[in-house]
């Protein structure tokens, strides 16, 4: 689809939707399939003034549901060729494909001017990642993603001359500059996957000359582990952004060498956006050990987990700056977990600030593994132990246990035609010199780990099931 097919495509459909009585304002879900035409879509509803639910083409029906519901959606807009039919949600079905074969009225066409979003107007709520839980949705509105496009420009060196490719699945806040803003605003040639496969990735990237690649952690990871990427000409990647979850320092530096680009990263969240990043001119060492240093504007502080109270150095961060969202969306209580009492929205990790203000993750609030008193970092331990040879992912979640209150329970992802045991990752984290309260005591091997609708290992699937391995004695 070329730009202009995408400015006439989105404006057509603006109209249909006017024509077939949307109000400014109103809720339109969308389950759309990554590709241009979910982007197109979103970019209609903001010219017909209505406000998208992005919904995520993999989420549960559960989840789909209790969105619909949540956001007051009117209707929600589907895929006849992605297969999937929503019953029972009490809201009006609408096929893209029946809608885009439709013309809309002249009438219709010459209102968009009036009825088109303002920067500041709300323009979307998505949905959390599903980790945990049923998802809250996030209040967007567009000028805290052109501020993060500003960001991005500036970290990354971008500009019109880049080839982008945005593995993210969309709507998530990842992938929305990634797909959504930034390309669009730059003019550049993107490329997004239906479905993320990592070999076809890895032929895309070379055949169409990708010099900016977006992808989550685990899917750099995923790139790495494919046998394709080791005979790929990968010589126009220049810069790859990524986050999501912790990077782990020899996986980054694996694909510095052998992409021969720089991997960079914005450190934040769906809800606050940017906090730090790291950019081309920081050193390696900066680059991939630490989530870059805090972004001024956003006035990043630091508190107490426990008690809420302000601190130095080591806590959990809060921001108050132009690239937070608007909040929850008629969510009070998750509102009140979101923010302090005096307006400061926070995130669930704890990180540590150095003296030059370079930003380093320790783990998450509810990421940290409690061993007899000693906190022990989960993406420290996923780290390590992804180092084994034998390894292609790994996720570290805690076991409960009635003498230490719990103990690390490592699920790994072993190479194709590998295997590995809890002694193998035992012996090698002693022969790196690991700090043994890290060790796995309880190792589960999966064919494949399980994703949230988001793309990171989902973890709460993961907690879940090492509770079900264990009797009520606590024994596995």
């Amino acid at each position: 689809m070329t730009w202009a097919e995408y400015d006439q495509r989105s404006t057509e459909l603006a109209a249909v939707l006017i024509d077939r009585g949307f109000e400014p304002g109103d809720r339109l879900a969308t389950v759309l399939p990554d590709g241009p035409d979910v982007h197109m879509v979103w970019v209609a509803a903001e010219k017909a003034g209505l406000v998208c639910v992005g919904i995520g083409a993999r989420t549960g029906d559960r989840e789909v549901r209790h969105l619909v519901a949540q956001s007051g959606a009117r209707a929600l807009m589907r895929s006849a060729a992605a297969g999937r039919v929503f019953d029972g949600l009490g809201v009006e079905d609408l096929v893209l494909e029946t809608l885009t074969a439709e013309p809309g009225s002249a009438a219709a066409r010459s209102a968009i001017d009036q009825r088109r979003l303002k920067p500041m107007d709300l323009f979307m709520l998505n949905s959390t990642s599903g980790t945990t839980g049923l998802p809250k949705l996030v209040m967007h509105h567009q000028d805290r993603w052109m501020y993060f496009h500003q960001l991005a420009v500036e970290a990354g060196g971008l500009d019109g001359g880049d080839v982008f490719c945005s593995a993210i699945p969309s709507p998530f806040g990842f992938g929305l500059w990634t797909a959504h803003f930034t390309p669009a605003l730059l003019g550049c040639p993107t490329y997004v996957q239906a479905r993320f496969e990592a070999a076809a990735l890895v032929g895309l990237l070379e055949t169409a000359k990708v010099s900016v690649l977006a992808a989550v952690t685990t899917q750099l990871i995923m790139l790495l582990n494919t046998p394709e990427f080791g005979d790929a000409d990968l010589s126009a990647l220049r810069a790859v952004f990524t986050g999501g979850e912790a990077v782990p320092y020899e996986k980054a530096a694996e694909f510095e060498d052998r992409a021969g680009c720089r991997v960079l990263q914005f450190y934040g969240s769906n809800e606050t956006g940017a906090v730090s990043r790291t950019t081309l001119n920081d050193d390696r060492q900066h680059r991939l050990t630490t989530a870059g240093r805090t972004i001024d504007e956003m006035d990043v502080r630091l508190f107490d987990p426990e008690t809420g109270q302000p601190a130095t150095g080591r806590g959990q961060p809060g921001c108050r700056g132009p690239a937070m969202c608007l909040g929850y969306y008629n969510d009070p209580a998750a509102n009140t977990q979101l923010y302090t009492g005096d307006g400061w929205m926070l995130m669930g990790d704890v990180v540590e600030i150095d003296a030059d203000d370079y930003l380093t993750v320790i783990g998450r609030t509810s990421d940290i593994i409690i061993r007899g008193g000693k906190n022990i970092s989960a993406p420290a331990v996923e780290a390590e132990v992804m180092t084994h040879p034998d390894v292609a992912m790994a996720a570290a979640v805690s076991m409960p246990d009635p003498v230490f209150g719990e103990r690390v329970c490592i699920y790994v992802q072993p190479r194709p035609g590998r295997s590995v045991s809890l002694e193998d990752i035992v012996a090698h984290l002693d022969r790196r010199g690991v700090t043994k309260e890290w060790f796995p005591e309880y190792l589960v091997e999966m064919e494949q780990l399980p994703h949230s609708s988001g793309g990171k290992v989902a973890k709460g699937e993961l907690r879940a099931d090492i509770r079900r391995r264990i009797d009520w004695r606590g024994e596995v």
